[in-house]
């Protein structure tokens, strides 16, 4: 049986996998504000710092994977919660726990991301690089044009920078390189207490409610459960750097024809530079 730790464990998609996982006979040190193993404020610097270290306590020096399942939804005037729950509690507990995930042979870290990556428009480019860039001002300033719903562009770029920092990552010797398998997972429109609490809300409930999802309805904490107990299992052994959109079919339903695409010629050249430099340092470390 493996060890692993949820952000996210007293609700939604973060509870439904540490149940899940704990009927199967797995350790899980669920890190949440409350009715947690590890109760700790991921919003700010000493609440991750205080996290990363008492769940390897807790883990007596190993993990075999993790599931950052920690998030807040697009509130107005909960911007800086927004960005510091769900890209930088994400990043540097990682970054944090990297060098105990490279002590396994094979671990398995799995991302909750969300399909706003792709469905929500016009998120300025700005902003996701500022989140790459840990320019925190420049995150707010960027999406002050947007007025009251410049929550819902934060959230959203956090959201796609979690997911670019993560394939970036996840394919660098000190991540896929160590045996370290680091993926996401893009959920839709879930029922969890975040989304009750948007459907609550007159200001949002229409919108959430006429959000297409082709087969119908909204999903389960369990639907997403289920697939993360795959992608931290070593069925997904060769399963690295990828986004698994599970919402129903509304990423399929907006973006059929973006993806996939053919690369373009103007990229050829960085695809060359990328192959060479792989292959350079793969004969520098044999």
């Amino acid at each position: 049986m493996s060890t692993y730790a949820i952000t996210g464990s007293a609700s939604g998609m973060g509870l439904a996998t540490a149940n899940l996982l704990r009927e199967q006979g797995h350790t899980v040190i669920g890190i949440d504000l409350r009715d947690a193993d590890v109760v700790a404020d991921l919003s700010t610097p000493e609440g991750r710092a205080f996290a990363a270290e008492e769940t390897l306590r807790l883990a007596g020096g190993t993990l075999d994977g993790a599931v950052l399942a920690a998030g807040l939804g697009p509130v107005h005037g909960r911007e800086r919660l927004i960005a510091e729950v769900n890209y930088f509690g994400v990043v540097d507990l990682l970054t944090a726990w990297q060098p105990t995930f490279a002590k396994n042979d094979a671990t398995h870290v799995v991302i909750v991301s969300s399909n706003s990556t792709t469905t929500v428009p016009a998120v300025p480019k700005a902003t996701v690089k500022a989140f790459l860039r840990a320019n925190r001002p420049r995150i707010y300033s960027s999406v002050r044009v947007f007025g009251k719903n410049g929550a819902a562009m934060v959230y959203a770029g956090s959201k796609i920078a979690v997911t670019r920092w993560m394939r970036r990552t996840a394919v660098t010797a000190d991540w896929a390189g160590q045996g370290i398998r680091m993926n996401a997972i893009a959920p839709g429109a879930i029922l969890t207490p975040l989304l009750q609490q948007q459907l609550d809300d007159p200001e949002l409930a229409g919108a959430i409610e006429s959000f297409p999802v082709p087969i119908g309805g909204f999903g389960d904490p369990q639907d997403i459960a289920k697939v993360i107990e795959f992608m931290l299992s070593p069925a997904a052994r060769f399963m690295v750097g990828a986004t698994v959109f599970v919402d129903g079919g509304t990423d399929a339903l907006y973006r059929s024809d973006d993806w996939p695409v053919a690369v373009p010629l103007r990229k050829i050249s960085r695809y060359l530079k990328v192959t060479k430099a792989f292959n350079a340092a793969k004969a520098a470390a044999e």
